[in-house]
Order: C-alpha cells, then sequence, then structure tokens
C-alpha cells in the first residue's frame, strides 16, 4: 500500500507541474523552450531557498524527474561542493546532475540507433 501512496504522490505532484507548463504555454505568448528554461530556474531558486526539498520528499519523482527537479539538483550540487575555490562551486551543479545527463544521452543514442524517425506528412 505505501508503493501505491508513493505513485500516487509522484503522479498528483508531477501532474500538476506538467499542468502549470501547459496552462503558460497556452495561455501566454511564451514559446514551450521559454517556459521549459523558466522551469530550471524555477528549480534552481526554490532548491536554494529549501523551498524544493520538502516537495522532493513529498512528491518523489514527481517532483525529481521534471525540469524544476533538474534545478533543484543543480542547486543541491553546488550547495554541498566545499566553497574552496569557483572550480569546485561550478562543477558542483555538474556533477550532482551526471547520471541524469549520462542516462539521457545515452538513451536517446540507443533508441536513435533501433529507431528511424522520419518526416510527418
Amino acid at each position: 500500500m505505501e508503493v501505491f501512496l508513493q505513485f500516487v504522490k509522484a503522479f498528483l505532484l508531477g501532474g500538476a507541474l506538467c499542468a502549470v507548463g501547459q496552462i503558460i504555454i497556452d495561455k501566454t505568448r511564451l514559446t514551450p523552450a521559454r517556459v521549459l528554461t523558466g522551469y530550471v530556474v524555477a528549480g534552481v531558486i526554490l532548491g536554494a531557498t529549501g523551498v524544493y526539498e520538502p516537495l522532493a520528499r513529498w512528491g518523489g519523482a514527481g517532483a525529481t524527474v521534471p525540469l524544476t527537479g533538474f534545478g533543484y539538483i543543480l542547486a543541491r550540487g553546488v550547495a554541498d561542493m566545499p566553497r574552496k575555490d569557483m572550480l569546485g562551486i561550478l562543477s558542483g551543479g555538474l556533477s550532482a546532475a551526471a547520471a541524469g545527463i549520462t542516462a539521457a544521452v545515452f538513451f536517446g543514442a540507443l533508441f536513435a540507433f533501433f529507431f528511424r524517425p522520419r518526416q510527418k506528412g
């Protein structure tokens, strides 16, 4: 039952984040790329201020998988890095998000190898 509740929480939070993004795209003149970039920046700001941490604990993958979660992971990586030099501060976010970026590139290349995209129309 506990696993089912985790799925429901992730679905609700992830769905709410996606629904807000879709409403912003539909009701404003912002392009999807600007909305997605805004989501990453919002995740960084909310992560740096400590607001996103309770959401991530409650919603699990519903909070960490969308682009706001990527921004949150970047902010957390910078905060966890020792502040000895500027290079350490800059590399903290990248090392925290490296596994997700690597998985995205690997699976994108894997699917591109097996499937051939075609133009519609």
